[in-house]
């Protein structure tokens, strides 16, 4: 039996033309939406969602390209642009009924959640990114040897073809191993867990490098076109992240900062999967947010 997120209904959505989110829903209250990351699905917020669907009503999309949802060609290479998913989250969100909400994205769904305040501030009320750092800071902090634990950044990056190819030839040994070695806490991804998402990810390689792709080119110009023109996030923004700066040499906080100046910055002692590792923390983290 495929997992779910139980007491959670699931539906699919049209957001744009041609492209419909698979999403799951629970609770009741005030609206939150969850977005994943790599190589994951919507499944990963399973314990956080089920917590925080005691007085909120909790959203949890594939994001385009990912799971269930649809995966649409990319033969400009805007198909994925974080602005562009961005605007299927908003989308999605009013066709639920829902103008304005919370927003939590881990990862991927990080980077998707950035630009959906950064570009839809009236809809988004709280924002919460769980460990990645906003693109521009993310290329500029790898360098050297310790841009290797980055490898798949630079794989994905590359021009259609050989890295579609080189995925496909291997896919469950390629996303397995980010499942393997990003987490401090094996159990948490449990056998049929990780099955799901090895299954998810293997059927969609091209979208998945798609998405990658697109934060090596257009999502870059247009976090610089925002830099420049001194867009920030305005509402109150929570970031849970591993103690990467210290190991990479930066100052994460500080990093943030720059784009959220109503910032809550803490680092945790679990693993990248921290929704599945350490669901607790995350989800008295978004709850104190969403006070703010």
């Amino acid at each position: 039996m495929t997992p779910a997120i139980p007491g959670f209904t699931h539906d699919r959505v049209t957001v744009a033309d041609g492209v419909a989110l698979h999403v799951a829903v629970g609770g009741s209250g005030s609206p939150i939406v969850l977005l994943h990351g790599f190589p994951q699905t919507h499944l990963m917020w399973r314990h956080v969602a089920a917590d925080l669907a005691a007085d909120h009503t909790v959203i949890c999309p594939d994001l385009r390209g990912y799971g269930d949802s649809d995966k649409p060609a990319d033969p400009d290479g805007t198909a994925y642009a974080k602005r562009t998913m961005a605007a299927d989250v908003v989308a999605l969100a009013r066709a639920l009924g829902h103008e304005r909400f919370a927003l939590a994205g881990h990862d991927r769904g990080a980077l998707v959640a950035v630009r959906a305040g950064l570009d839809h501030p009236d809809a988004v009320t709280h924002l919460a990114a769980l460990d990645v750092l906003p693109t521009l800071d993310m290329w500029d902090v790898l360098h050297g040897t310790t841009a290797a634990v980055g490898f798949h950044l630079y794989l994905m990056a590359q021009p259609p073809g050989l890295p579609e190819q080189l995925i496909g030839a291997a896919p469950d040994a390629f996303f397995g191993h980010f499942l393997d070695v990003w987490t401090r806490a094996p159990e948490a991804l449990p056998a049929d867990v990780r099955a799901a998402y090895l299954k998810a990810s293997r059927e969609a390689v091209p979208s998945i490098v798609a998405d990658y792709r697109a934060s090596a080119g257009i999502d870059v110009d247009h976090d610089r076109a925002d830099r420049d023109s001194g867009n920030r996030l305005r509402m109150p923004v929570t970031v849970l992240q591993q103690d990467w700066g210290a190991a990479l040499g930066y100052d994460a906080a500080a990093l943030w900062r720059a784009w959220a100046p109503d910032l809550r910055h803490d680092t945790v002692g679990c693993g990248h999967f921290m929704a599945e590792e350490a669901p607790e923390e995350v989800a008295g983290a978004l709850r104190e947010l969403l006070t703010r």
